[in-house]
């Protein structure tokens, strides 16, 4: 791929998703439209992006992205936010509070918001069916939205799951390929999954949160995007909501009215 056409890559993955790829990234970025040079038939950059920009459908963009989209997680990943989580609904309970809304802000294949359904459901000790409680689970990329809805998982995956919670929450089935774990109705019933673009506020979500989990996405995000995501997450946000971010993630630095509780950890006061 030669620079001017890296250049026009760049710009438009910028303009359509705010993901910022820095001078140097052309093998990487080579290597992921590779596959949807491969898929269409294709073997020239400068085709492909011609393609692209003159689809006016929009869905190969969605495919573009899809396929540039870094997508690592874990069940119980940065397992402190989960604990803190716990304590604070737990808090929440104890008030007589009963109405809880909570955003997993780039949920990639699922294991994020399935990972918080569970602490909330062992949390609520039995109390989850009278209470009203929702997550909406977002990324931008289709292709691991439709792997978290699925919300199958091989034995592999599941290895950070305590024993007790994967037999509660996850029915054991075959496949040719050997046991995969499927999340039960329970769990998926109070997850919510869309596609979402968080470099295009304002979000259509009314609010008021609890609290937003948006770990490990501002990364790929220049400060210019991060200023107007965090704004509008702090608007989500209900007064004494929290924000989670990456544990390798701060918000120093950024115009941010959030406060912060301990490192990764920031409320709305």
């Amino acid at each position: 791929m030669d620079s001017a056409t890296f250049d026009k890559f760049r710009r438009l993955i910028y303009e359509k998703s705010g993901i910022s790829l820095s001078a140097g990234k052309e093998a990487l970025l080579c290597a992921r439209v590779g596959k949807r040079l491969r898929a269409l038939g294709m073997d020239d950059h400068r085709a492909y992006l011609k393609y692209v920009t003159e689809d006016s459908s929009g869905d190969e963009v969605v495919l573009l992205l899809d396929a540039i989209s870094t997508n690592v997680t874990s069940f119980f990943r940065e397992s402190a936010h989960f604990d803190f989580t716990r304590d604070v609904f737990t808090q929440w309970l104890q008030r007589g509070q009963r109405r809880f809304r909570f955003w997993s802000a780039a949920c990639s294949t699922g294991e994020e918001p399935y990972t918080l359904a569970m602490t909330l459901l062992s949390a609520a000790n039995g109390e989850g069916a009278g209470l009203d409680m929702k997550i909406l689970a977002t990324d931008i990329s289709t292709r691991v939205l439709d792997v978290a809805k699925a919300g199958q998982y091989s034995a592999e995956k599941v290895q950070t799951i305590p024993p007790r919670s994967l037999e509660t929450h996850f029915e054991r089935q075959q496949n040719g390929k050997g046991p995969v774990y499927v999340a039960r109705e329970s769990l998926k019933r109070m997850i919510v999954f869309k596609r979402l673009n968080l470099s295009t506020p304002p979000f259509p979500m009314q609010g008021p949160l609890d609290i937003i989990f948006c770990r490990n996405v501002m990364i790929y995000f220049d400060n210019d995007v991060r200023r107007r995501m965090l704004a509008e997450m702090f608007r989500l946000l209900k007064p004494g909501g929290y924000l989670m971010v990456g544990h390798a993630e701060s918000l120093t630095g950024m115009v941010s009215d959030f406060t912060v509780v301990r490192p990764s950890i920031y409320i709305k006061k």
